[in-house]
């Protein structure tokens, strides 16, 4: 049976999973020496990029493969089942903790807290073999991982990203998202993306800073002063044909449940644990993947009928360029560079405590 302290101790760590804009969608409960009650909530009803709450599930899955990594660092073996009956809004999981003295610490343990995003571009450096094989082995049985290395790939999923952030800096209903999530001003922010994070140049960031005061000013500034043009290259197009490689990672069968996707999340995140322990940074490059799932599901997107073509034609891309067949959990960009000087840190645990 686990001291408190000792529990305290793996929460304390398991925190620093990640999510979507640092959103932490969990909160932590002790029910007893080896239980541990996972309280989750998705953020669907106010982010664009919540598809049905899966971003949420997924990192849901994150923190609690990171929980189960923490736990071996004392010697606990971490087995979870969702509780029947709770909602896929807000699942809640049960952990169960069990002493096993012949396990050994996951060689992944210190590399939970260094683990960050990267926004900025990355050296080209081509990955070694080992790297390679290493990537490829993380996630684990029921997924594959498929890189694009050469110069002709990254390109063409510079353009991708082009169109694609297109949409984010275009798109209504993605405006006050944007606005809630970036804390201007900050090298890090404990619930919230700093703006030394976002990966603009200083002159850029006070620019947004002034324009995304208000959607009107956004409008006007896309409209007649080309106001998404440098955020598209800071943001897109560079950190795409600076890197090694970006990385898909698909399921063996398109995901449906919730289930499906906290699975996703397990996997992301011990490819991204990994890549960190080859000394990889690793940037997230989700929305096109929401953007596909968007237009395979749900065509009305935006009151603007425009941002519901786009997406439609960037679910379209996605399909012709990566070949995903509906199956792609992740996707990102891989590569050798220096660790975030600014990140995102995470709340105080007894904020995270019911």
């Amino acid at each position: 049976m686990a001291e408190r302290d000792t529990l305290l101790n793996i929460l304390d760590l398991a925190r620093w999973a990640p999510s979507g804009d640092n959103e932490q969608p969990w909160r932590f409960e002790i029910v007893a020496a080896d239980h541990v009650a996972i309280h989750g909530h998705d953020t669907r009803d106010w982010c664009l990029y919540d598809f049905d709450g899966h971003a949420s599930h997924m990192a849901h899955g994150a923190l609690l493969e990171t929980l189960r990594i923490a736990a071996t660092g004392h010697g606990l073996r971490a087995d979870w089942v969702r509780r029947p009956g709770t909602p896929d809004t807000a699942p809640v999981f049960d952990v169960k903790l069990t002493d096993d003295p012949a396990l050994a610490a996951d060689p992944l343990v210190p590399f939970i807290k260094t683990r960050c995003v990267q926004r900025r571009p990355l050296r080209t450096t081509p990955l070694t073999d080992a790297q390679r094989q290493a990537l490829q082995a993380a996630p684990g049985p029921g997924y594959t991982v498929r890189l694009f290395e050469d110069f002709a790939e990254r390109r063409r999923i510079a353009g991708l990203l082009w169109d694609n952030a297109g949409i984010r800096l275009t798109c209504p209903e993605a405006y006050p998202v944007h606005k809630k999530v970036i804390e201007w001003g900050a090298r890090f922010s404990a619930d919230r993306i700093p703006e030394q994070a976002v990966g603009v140049d200083p002159a850029t960031a006070r620019l947004m800073r002034w324009v995304m005061q208000s959607w009107e000013r956004v409008d006007f500034f896309n409209r007649y002063l080309g106001g998404t043009i440098a955020p598209r290259i800071q943001l897109d197009v560079l950190p795409a044909l600076r890197c090694a490689a970006h990385v898909l990672v698909s399921a063996e069968r398109a995901p449906e449940s919730a289930e499906d996707y906290v699975r996703a999340g397990i996997a992301m995140q011990r490819l991204w644990l990994t890549a960190e322990s080859l000394d990889l940074r690793l940037q997230p490059e989700m929305t096109p993947l929401i953007f596909r799932w968007y237009a395979g599901n749900r065509p009305a997107v935006s009151a603007d009928p425009a941002i519901n073509g786009a997406i439609s034609r960037v679910g379209a891309q996605v399909e012709r360029m990566l070949g995903t067949d509906g199956k792609a959990v992740f996707f990102g960009r891989v590569g050798q560079g220096r660790c975030a000087r600014s990140r995102s840190v995470r709340r105080v645990l007894a904020e995270l405590m019911r």
